[in-house]
């Protein structure tokens, strides 16, 4: 059974853990990325008998624009759901805003389009960045 929780209480050992469990580099700047998820626009985790298993966040302008920077489930906790209950949860915040915008890529691309997400036009995803891969 999973619950979903929107508050704000995160342990850092239990975030760090998912986001090395997902390769993701942000694990390398603990309190940067624990005020980063802490100060977002939203925030909703998923829990399993107290244990953290995934987690996704929104910036956004609270009017018009939303972006969903991060989407992180445990890797044995993929493919059960959770992703996608977390992302329809952010989602149905910022129902009837402008735009609803995130970066995909790998296999999270077809993930997405799921969701209803598709590439943006002609765009192309660019940025200054100071990790790896994630």
């Amino acid at each position: 059974m999973v619950e979903y929780r929107d508050d704000r209480d995160l342990p850092p050992g239990e975030v760090v853990a998912l986001y090395r469990a997902n390769g993701w580099s942000a694990a390398d700047k603990p309190a940067e990325l624990l005020a980063a998820l802490t100060g977002s626009h939203s925030l909703v985790t998923a829990w399993s008998g107290g244990r953290l298993v995934g987690l996704g966040n929104a910036i956004s302008d609270g009017h018009l624009v939303v972006y969903y920077p991060h989407l992180l489930v445990l890797p044995e906790w993929q493919g059960r759901g959770v992703g996608g209950q977390l992302m329809r949860r952010l989602m149905a915040r910022y129902a009837g805003f402008h735009m609803q915008m995130l970066t995909a890529d790998g296999r999270a691309v077809e993930f997405y389009r799921r969701l209803g997400f598709a590439r943006a036009g002609q765009t192309e995803p660019m940025w200054v960045y100071a990790g790896t891969d994630h």
